[in-house]
């Protein structure tokens, strides 16, 4: 198999990470006779100091020609003197509307090795596995009008869905429960809001189609609740824009650390595009301290989602669990009783994965 992949290191700890996706991304390919080529670009603002644009012509060109995209984090202080229209943020929003994705997959797995580091008591986490499938293009952070009134002094921000978003984003979360436990939650306020209302019918009506998987709603308040006091009732959990955006940080305490924490965000056209959900970080940058397992599960989806390559995906997800099975931590998940010759840097966690892999 050949594939091109683009790789968008980002700001901050995003080119750290991102290089150790592509190191195990190299493993799996040499061990399974595949041939993967990586065309770096720029993308936020590091973009913005090289080009002057946060998603500038010549990234865009890598990336029309890619099978699948690999992202690293944007942004940090370093760009706060930017305007927020041209600001590092801008070119992953800009990204995601020209490959054309509205539907983001984050999992979130409690590994057993990681289970007693969590905040919450063991036999509460222990051996949760969600996802999120969480709608990427609506709701209240794209639609208008929005912005400052009254010279400053009041500010309106509209959230707005069409059923056929709904229509869409559903579908996705149905087919993926298919796959696995057959359970969806839908996540919404149809007790206050006129767009949850439209979005608990059109998952209701949606729901029909996927007789044989079980379908429930829960308000948004219950749903943070009921993911810290018993995540393990949960399969797909189905959410709009902003709600996905706070729960998914919210379950990111489940797993022990977001560095943990891989996504995808996939459309009806490819390439797709993979990233871990932490950000920046960009006070860590350059130390060799992070984890970089959540960008190297998110190679993980790359190969079974966009290249449907299961086993690959399988295999580099096991060296995963391997190699913390085996006691090897970052400093994100260490305690006081994790062995120094255990702790490891970013490279080198990256270098046991790989070690695994061969």
């Amino acid at each position: 198999m050949k594939k091109n992949i683009a790789v968008l290191p980002g700001d901050g700890i995003g080119p750290e990470v991102t290089q150790q996706a592509v190191n195990v991304l190299k493993a799996i390919a040499g061990r399974f006779k595949h041939s993967l080529h990586f065309v770096y670009g720029s993308i936020g603002g590091e973009a913005i100091d090289r080009y002057g644009n946060p998603l500038p012509p010549e990234t865009l060109s890598s990336v029309n020609t890619s099978n699948a995209v690999l992202l690293g984090a944007v942004g940090g202080p370093k760009w706060d003197y930017v305007p927020v229209a041209n600001g590092p943020d801008q070119g992953v929003l800009m990204i995601r509307k020209l490959l054309r994705v509205f539907a983001n997959l984050r999992p979130v797995k409690t590994y057993t090795s990681l289970s007693s580091l969590s905040v919450l008591k063991q036999e509460i986490v222990k051996d949760t596995d969600i996802l999120f499938v969480r709608e990427l293009t609506g709701g209240i952070y794209f639609n208008s009008p929005r912005g400052r009134r009254d010279k400053g002094n009041s500010a309106i921000d509209t959230s707005k869905y069409s059923k056929e978003e709904i229509s869409r984003i559903a579908t996705v979360a149905f087919n993926h429960a298919l796959k696995r436990r057959k359970k969806v939650t839908s996540v919404d306020k149809a007790n206050a809001l006129e767009t949850s209302r439209l979005w608990r019918e059109t998952v209701v009506e949606m729901g029909k189609k996927f007789p044989t998987v079980q379908l429930e709603h829960l308000y948004v308040d219950n749903a943070a609740m009921q993911l810290i006091k018993n995540p393990k009732q949960f399969d797909v959990i189905l959410t709009e824009n902003m709600f996905g955006d706070i729960l998914t940080d919210e379950a990111a305490v489940l797993s022990a650390s977001i560095g943990l924490l891989p996504s995808a965000s996939i459309g009806n056209t490819h390439p797709y595009l993979y990233e871990p959900i932490h950000g920046s970080a960009p006070k860590y940058a350059g130390q060799n301290k992070v984890n970089p397992i959540g960008a190297i599960l998110s190679a993980a989806m790359m190969l079974r989602i966009s290249f449907k390559l299961e086993k690959e995906a399988d295999t580099l997800e096991k060296a995963v669990e391997k190699v913390l099975q085996s006691g090897y931590r970052t400093k994100d998940i260490t305690t006081e009783k994790t062995p120094k010759n255990k702790i490891l840097g970013t490279k080198e966690i990256g270098d046991k994965i790989c070690e695994e892999l061969k």
